[in-house]
């Protein structure tokens, strides 16, 4: 997938936030009002994986509120996520994480967003999708480094400024900052404006 084309949709087996399995889950149906956040990771009961789903779970609320919803894939069956999440923290599970889990049985999802890895298992790939299904930001780990939560939800208020305002946001731009305004020339209004954090 590259960034500014439309993610590919997919249907498939989820387990919801309340535990239900379905055999429908549709990307497109359950982007959110403002966007999704799409994202893969390599393996239920692994030791990255949980740190980084239950990151997710914590900021949940912060997606929510912001119109955002969060979406976990994995090469996994609905089983193996659900048997996950019913294994406490405590003892190597994820919990009650209140987003869906979409099992890639076939790995064809995994394929098409271009993150699976020696035709066995997903990558750390993370995708911010816009309302249309746009992709706005990817980025994607190799299997042992784990991903940046907090930095995600930084791209998202990155996103939604700049569609409300059409401004352009510089380096270690955060929410309530000031951003720029792109000249017709091309070049931004930036020095003077924040040029402390280059």
């Amino acid at each position: 997938m590259v960034v500014t084309t439309k993610a590919k949709d997919f249907t498939g087996t989820a387990v919801l936030g309340d535990n239900t399995i379905v055999e429908d889950f549709n990307l497109y149906k359950n982007i959110g009002e403002k966007g999704a956040v799409v994202f893969f990771y390599p393996k239920d009961f692994t030791f990255v994986c949980p740190s980084e789903i239950i990151a997710f779970d914590k900021r949940y609320e912060e997606f929510k509120k912001r119109g955002i919803e969060v979406i976990g894939v994995s090469c996994d069956n609905e089983f193996t996520h659900l048997a996950w999440k019913n294994t406490p923290i405590n003892q190597g599970g994820i919990g009650k994480v209140k987003f869906p889990l979409v099992a890639d049985m076939t790995k064809q999802i995994a394929r098409d967003f271009d993150v699976l890895f020696e035709e066995a298992v997903a990558l750390r790939g993370s995708f911010l999708l816009d309302a249309d299904g746009t992709i706005r930001h990817a980025v994607v780990n190799d299997l042992p480094l784990g991903r940046n939560i907090d930095e995600m939800v930084r791209m998202v208020d990155t996103m939604l400024f700049t569609n409300e305002h059409g401004e352009v946001c510089p380096a270690g731009w955060n929410k309530g900052d000031e951003a720029m305004k792109a000249t017709p020339d091309g070049v931004a209004d930036y020095l003077g404006h924040n040029s402390d954090k280059l």
